[in-house]
C-alpha cells in the first residue's frame, strides 16, 4: 500500500471528524485523585538501598586486603622495620643534633 494516499486517506478521515468540546464528568478530579495515590520515591529508602549494595563490594575488598597483608613475605627486599622506632627517630633528629656553643 502507498504511505502516501494512506496519509492522505487518514488525514482526510480526521478533519471529517468533528471535535467534541466537552470535558468528562469529574475529568479534573480523576486525574488529581491519580497523581495522589502515585507514591513519592522516599529518599532515605534509595540512599539505605545504595549503601547496601555498596558494603559487599566494600567487605569484599576488605577482606582481600586483609589477606594480602597477613600472608605476604616478611623477607622481601629489604628487612622489616619497626615503624615507631622509625618515626621516633624522624621526630626527635633535630633534639639529637649537637647545637654549636657560643
Amino acid at each position: 500500500m502507498n504511505l502516501a494516499e494512506l496519509e492522505r486517506k487518514l488525514i482526510a478521515a480526521a478533519r471529517s471528524h468533528s471535535i467534541d468540546e466537552t470535558v468528562p464528568f469529574a475529568f479534573e478530579k480523576r486525574i488529581m485523585a491519580r497523581l495522589k495515590e502515585r507514591a513519592r520515591p522516599d529518599e532515605w529508602s534509595l540512599w539505605a538501598r545504595a549503601l547496601w549494595r555498596a558494603a559487599a563490594p566494600c567487605v569484599a575488598i576488605m577482606l582481600l586486603l586483609s589477606a594480602w597483608s597477613f600472608l605476604a613475605p616478611i623477607g622481601g627486599a629489604s628487612a622489616p622495620t619497626d615503624l615507631s622506632q622509625e618515626f621516633e627517630n624522624t621526630v626527635l633528629a633535630a633534639v639529637d643534633q649537637e647545637q654549636p656553643a657560643d
